[in-house]
């Protein structure tokens, strides 16, 4: 497996920030699809997953979506402690269309 995208997101907390790696590996033949797998070290933990698609570009495009759907749908999110580039300006990964509405900062621009 070969990781062909990285993004680092901070974790503010009381002294510090923790780094969190989102890692994206390069998606793969699985069976009749394909898969791309990716990574998120959260505090709590090493979480991994893969998304299917017919092709690669979809299998990528999917798991894009999942690893929003995460971040959004995560503790820290919803904290407001979670930032990319600044706080409350989003993350910069595409959402499906359910989850517009939770979007925040550039995120509204680009994605909503």
């Amino acid at each position: 497996m070969t990781v062909v995208a990285t993004r680092i997101l901070k974790l503010r907390r009381e002294q510090d920030q923790l780094d969190i790696p989102v890692h994206i590996f390069a998606p793969e033949r699985d069976d009749a699809a394909f898969a791309c797998r990716f990574e998120i070290d959260w505090p709590e933990g090493h979480h991994h997953m893969k998304a299917f698609g017919v092709d690669a570009v979809q299998a990528l495009v999917l798991a894009l979506q999942m690893i929003s759907a995460e971040i959004y749908a995560s503790e820290h999110h919803r904290s407001g402690q979670l930032m990319f580039d600044a706080p409350g300006s989003g993350y910069g990964f595409p959402v499906a269309p359910s989850l517009r509405g939770l979007l925040v900062g550039d995120d509204v621009k680009f994605f909503g």
